[in-house]
């Protein structure tokens, strides 16, 4: 069974997604996301589109699940890299994504994450990891 990567950087996870999600592993991203947020007590996530043209009123309702599950657990969540003829799809199918920060790169989200969370968030961890 195919698996998305999620990647830990700092107290982010970046899920880069490659490939067209068909619905078993939209749903399976969607729990091992949410699960690995939990896991790691990460306080951001980044969800990379760039290389999705397609997206459907299910990974929208995906990308908006994610995004509220992620901030009862404490996070915030960007999706970066949505290109104009996805977000044209997104809008003439009626989804706003309530709650889903965007971004136009990782570079970006990674900048909207630091200023949602304040600056001290990153230095929590470091702090945490000293005193012991």
């Amino acid at each position: 069974m195919d698996k998305i990567p999620i990647l830990r950087m700092g107290t982010f996870l970046l899920v880069t997604i490659q490939v067209d999600l068909y619905d078993r592993l939209a749903l399976n991203l969607e729990s091992d996301l949410i699960n690995m947020v939990h896991k790691t007590g990460a306080r951001g996530v980044l969800i990379d589109i760039s290389a999705v043209s397609i997206v459907d009123s299910f990974m929208g309702r995906i990308l908006g699940n994610i995004a509220c599950m992620t901030r009862v657990l404490d996070a915030e969540t960007v999706v970066v890299g949505m290109q104009p003829a996805v977000a044209i799809t997104l809008i003439e199918l009626g989804l706003s994504l309530n709650g889903v920060y965007t971004a136009l790169d990782v570079e970006r989200g990674i900048s909207l994450l630091q200023t949602k969370l304040g600056p001290n968030d990153e230095l929590a961890d470091d702090d945490a990891d000293d005193t012991e």
